[in-house]
């Protein structure tokens, strides 16, 4: 079985002082069918699909959330569980081209919002979900009674309730992603981009482009620029709001558009130009591997830069800035530019391989690599310490900062280095060794001292460094979790929040704070609540409330019984529960935020454990 793990051991509960066995369940669900793959979504729903379709369970709720047993058996990659939204939709017959089978369920309130039979479709291609909009659009073609015309509709997603039905003329199919701006929706199709006004219905221009791939509002909210597939390259075109086209043939881009930032002094773009696979002479006159960094006037489309910044690799990180442009680079180094083009650090600066963090603080900007870290000052792009700190390749990085002793903490894998944020002092304030050549995926400052962890290794040091206590549980053999970083959470838990506030004209590309993982949850959940369903809602409360289980650890290890999770504080490395699940393999989620554990007991029936008890 394939098994799908979206979130992170962060884990915890109240203090038990005796260890306890909890092999009978809280809650136990019988699908009715055998049980092919659990997915815990960001609602904390967690979808199971079974041999005759797919259900869904809430965290503490007896009795499954809905079940829908009239798809038959749904492969997984049939379903796409929309990111840190209640939506899952299904496409039967794959998301490739025109599906005979599209549905959109909600998973929180269990109901079925968009279904291709019961709305009018014989066939649709997988809808396009607007946010913070909360619309749905669907292109396809229409059942018999229509004539099987090709049409596009939007849909309520708050309702499940038919906004517009527009048809298209011929044999017209939709070739991009679809947009809403200024009250008319913007459909790149295989004939050129039509406007369609939401209130009349009526087609208000076409514009002869084709290959469109989105387009992107302007400022003003009502002209837009349009993305174009040119083989290997992007061509960008503005059309104004009556659908002229504003820049003749485009603005021509080497590569692929990977990022795009509409400023008040221009348009920010990288395109990525990939390796051209040739060798020898043909390599040296083909487009050289890297990113490339433009600015283009937002009126004309003219490259406002006389000469665009060298980047010698790809483009990591791309933030926008109120007096230019900062980027980092995957193989190394970070610079600024104005908007005017012209640098503003006194020389790029060199830094190690892969930038895993640049972020805010109230010193500087810090970055982190593989092999090196420093803070510089934002304007000039100088130390604010006398040298960088440089320390040898990490095996694998995580850090934090320790307020308490003013200091930044890093983990390379076998040390952590502590660097004093206001002299640059860098020492090495502990080694440690982790088994099963297991590395640190977690560094934290807890009350008592400093906590790593990884999957079956737990150590508490304290702030001068030594060791408190190192708990390890040997794993009982792979099972088939897969295990995600904290970080990727988080990235994943402010995704949507970021697009959301793109298309309401907010800077997606902003430099955050570091250590903002609290900040970026709230971002989250007040986009939730600025939505306003029921479902949202649900999911905000979610966001805002302290993950369950923060305080403790579990662990997958081999018990007296049989294989099994321990539950570890993460203070003193106490035992304070035991679960065993009597499977050498066991197949499991754990929901940090709600504080379940859901365990596949057998083929059709699933355990679920409330871990707060």
């Amino acid at each position: 079985m394939r098994h799908l793990k979206l979130f992170v051991f962060l884990l915890a509960s109240t203090l038990i002082l005796n260890a306890q066995k909890a092999e009978t369940p809280d809650f136990t669900y019988d699908l009715g069918g055998k049980i092919d793959q659990m997915t815990l979504t960001s609602s904390g729903v967690m979808l199971v699909t079974h041999g005759k379709g797919l259900a869904g369970i809430k965290p503490g709720q007896d009795g499954l959330v809905f079940n829908f047993d009239d798809y038959g058996k749904v492969k997984q990659e049939e379903i796409y569980v929309v990111p840190n939204t209640p939506y899952v939709m299904v496409g039967q017959a794959g998301f490739g081209g025109i599906s005979a089978k599209q549905s959109v369920i909600d998973v929180v309130s269990g109901k079925r919002l968009f279904d291709t039979k019961a709305n009018g479709w014989k066939a649709a291609g997988r809808p396009t979900l607007l946010m913070p909009e909360n619309k749905l659009i669907v292109s396809g073609q229409r059942n018999a009674k229509e004539k099987y015309a090709q049409a596009v509709g939007i849909y309520d997603m708050g309702t499940g309730n038919e906004i517009k039905l527009f048809k298209l003329k011929g044999s017209n199919t939709l070739t991009g992603q679809p947009s809403i701006i200024d009250g008319g929706v913007i459909l790149p199709t295989y004939k050129g981009v039509y406007r369609i006004d939401m209130n009349s219905g009526a087609e208000s221009w076409v514009v002869d482009l084709k290959n469109m791939a989105y387009v992107i509002p302007d400022k003003d909210g009502k002209s837009m620029f349009a993305v174009q597939g040119k083989g290997k390259n992007h061509v960008i075109h503005k059309i104004s709001s009556s659908g002229a086209q504003m820049w003749g043939d485009g603005a021509k881009l080497k590569g692929v558009v990977s990022n795009f930032e509409v400023t008040p002094k221009g348009l920010a773009i990288v395109s990525n130009v990939a390796d051209s696979g040739k060798g020898g002479l043909a390599k040296l006159a083909a487009a050289k591997a890297q990113s490339n960094i433009s600015f283009l006037s937002s009126s004309t489309g003219e490259d406002l830069w006389e000469k665009a910044p060298k980047t010698k690799g790809y483009v990591q990180h791309f933030y926008i800035m109120d007096d230019g442009i900062l980027f980092g680079i995957g193989e190394g180094g970070i610079n600024k530019i104005s908007y005017e083009g012209q640098p503003l650090f006194k020389k790029p600066l060199k830094t190690g391989e892969n930038i895993h963090t640049m972020a805010l603080t109230s010193q500087g900007m810090i970055y982190i690599t593989d092999s090196d870290a420093d803070i510089i000052n934002l304007e000039t792009g100088e130390s604010i310490w006398s040298k960088p700190i440089k320390y040898k390749k990490a095996k694998s990085v995580t850090s934090t900062y320790d307020q308490a002793h003013s200091r930044y903490l890093i983990s390379t894998g076998d040390e952590i280095i502590t660097i004093d944020e206001n002299s640059g002092d860098i020492g090495t304030l502990a080694t440690y060794k982790f088994e099963e050549k297991e590395y640190p995926t977690s560094l934290s400052i807890r009350k008592d001292g400093i906590l790593l962890s990884a999957d079956q290794n737990i150590m508490m040091l304290d702030f001068d460094g030594k060791e408190k206590f190192h708990e390890y549980y040997r794993s009982p053999g792979k099972s088939a979790l897969a295990v995600a970083l904290l970080a990727a959470t988080a990235v994943a838990s402010t995704a949507m929040a970021m697009e959301a506030s793109a298309r309401a004209g907010a800077n997606r590309n902003y430099l955050g704070q570091y250590n903002q993982y609290g900040a970026q949850m709230k971002r989250t959940a007040d986009m939730f609540t600025a939505i306003g369903t029921a479902s949202f809602n649900e999911m905000a409360r979610r966001f805002k409330a302290t993950a369950a289980t923060e305080n403790a650890q579990f662990i997958l290890t081999k018990l007296s019984d049989g294989a099994g999770l321990v539950k570890l504080n993460k203070d003193s490395g106490n035992v304070e529960k035991e679960i065993v699940l009597k499977d050498k393999k066991p197949v499991y989620e754990v929901d940090d935020f709600g504080g379940y554990l859901y365990y596949l007991a057998n083929s059709n029936t699933i355990y679920s454990y409330d871990l707060k008890k």
